[in-house]
């Protein structure tokens, strides 16, 4: 079956768009900057991807259309589901399709009905996490990599990883700001009542082997002995949890909320920190980096991937070799000490967000890439 995607487009049409995939917090500002720019704009996302608080974050024009699928794989019901798909697909005749690779979105049947348009994908990640690369989102990856037209990714360091690890052609990779990401959101549930509590260390989001919890950890004992009454948050979900309780030396010194935080608690959680932590021993980049900047808050990383295009070091934050527990204990008894350096540092993130990493920048960016995308095909 062959479709020809300029069909019946006109001059005065608005260009339209199609988002699809994983990563739905960064679907949401997209979506909502370039309708802002005048573009029309359709989201399809897998059904268990759509959290109810998050469909009142997109801009009035905007149409999510949820992709069904049955209890299985091989429930035949699948069939209709890409057929309504299709159907939609076609009625909305996208000028583009901008795939969202994030996440564990891994459909290949969409596959074919999008390589119709000129495509352009994001690659959250050029790596899998650990743990996360299996035969078929490696595959599927691959494919991506040779069908897109064009390619996204957040920052110079990850364009070379793709390029000299997948032998992508140089010309098509385009690093693009990570944007405010999950921010907005957040935001909106915040108190402005609430304040912040002294020598709290806030490690915020999924708890897997990568994220290098176990290495905050360890560094507590020399934290807490430079600083009585530290007390460290540890909010998210993940792995099975017990085998870092069972590394805590002083268990009373940790608040762990193992369950899928809030916007309204994730929002009193940011507010109360005197700073966040990443020690991450593996990744691309981090969501945390950017809500951490709309909250003014300071942050300790590792220096892996792309964080260091992320945060500048001794500016919105320190920067610590992986995994050298002393090195990132000092760097937080640093900041815990030093409130002026924190309120300083938490102005300059914010600055950053509001400008290196501004949704305005990100779509003209990605608005140059799909009129590319349009003309070479």
């Amino acid at each position: 079956m062959t479709f020809d995607y300029r069909n019946n487009v006109t001059e005065s049409e608005r260009l339209r768009v199609l988002i699809v995939g994983g990563f739905i917090d960064y679907q949401i500002q997209l979506a909502n900057s370039l309708v802002s720019n005048g573009w029309e704009v359709e989201v399809a996302i897998t059904r268990k991807s759509i959290p109810e608080d998050y469909e009142n974050c997109y801009n009035d024009g905007i149409n999510i259309y949820p992709i069904g699928r049955g209890k299985s794989k091989r429930d035949p019901s699948n069939i209709f589901a890409l057929l309504e798909f299709w159907s939609k697909l076609r009625k909305f005749n996208p000028d583009v399709v901008h795939m969202q690779l994030g996440g564990t979105f891994t459909d290949f049947s969409l596959l074919p009905m999008l390589r119709i348009y000129p495509l352009v994908t994001t690659f959250h990640d050029v790596k899998l996490h650990r743990g996360e690369a299996s035969l078929r989102r490696r595959f599927y990856r691959y494919w991506l990599r040779r069908a897109s037209d064009h390619i996204f990714v957040h920052g110079d360091f990850l364009k070379s990883q793709m390029i000299s690890e997948y032998n992508v052609n140089p010309d098509i990779v385009h690093p693009i700001a990570f944007g405010e990401h999950e921010v907005d959101p957040f935001i909106r549930n915040a108190n402005i009542n609430q304040e912040e509590v002294d020598n709290t260390v806030l490690f915020f989001g999924r708890i897997f082997e990568y994220k290098g919890l176990d290495y905050l950890i360890k560094a507590e004992p020399m934290i807490s002995e430079e600083v009585p009454g530290v007390r460290f948050v540890i909010a998210g979900v993940g792995e099975d949890i017990s085998r870092y309780l069972d590394m805590m030396v002083h268990r009373d010194r940790f608040d762990v909320r193992n369950y899928r935080i809030s916007y309204e608690e994730g929002a009193k959680l940011f507010q109360e920190c005197s700073l966040v932590v990443l020690p991450y021993i593996d990744g691309s980049q981090s969501g945390i980096i950017p809500t951490a900047y709309a909250f003014k808050k300071p942050l300790v990383a590792t220096s892996i991937g792309g964080i260091p295009e992320l945060i500048d070091d001794g500016s919105t934050g320190i920067l610590v070799p992986p995994k050298e527990v002393g090195t990132l204990a000092r760097a937080i008894i640093k900041l815990l000490r030093d409130k002026e350096l924190r309120q300083s540092m938490g102005e300059m993130g914010f600055r950053k967000l509001k400008t290196d990493m501004s949704w305005e920048r990100i779509a003209d960016r990605t608005i140059t890439i799909y009129n590319q995308a349009m003309t070479q095909r």
